[in-house]
């Protein structure tokens, strides 16, 4: 694959979106406050964030397996 094919570049949103919903839930543990995005957004259909965690985490497994072709 390509560095800018459209299933790069849409690996790379998902994991920034991961990242930043992942940094939020860690603040908000320290607010005390769910900060987690996602959930925030989706909350009402658990069926459709359970999908966004897994291209999410699809994405990481993407993005592993992809690595060089990333950083070249």
């Amino acid at each position: 694959m390509g560095q800018n094919s459209p299933l790069s570049m849409a690996s790379c949103i998902l994991l920034v979106v991961g990242a930043l919903n992942w940094g939020l839930v860690g603040l908000g543990g320290f607010l005390g406050s769910n900060l987690n995005v996602v959930n925030l957004l989706l909350g009402d259909w658990p069926q459709v964030e359970w999908v966004v965690y897994v291209l999410v985490g699809l994405a990481g497994v993407y993005a592993l397996v992809t690595y060089k072709k990333w950083m070249s």
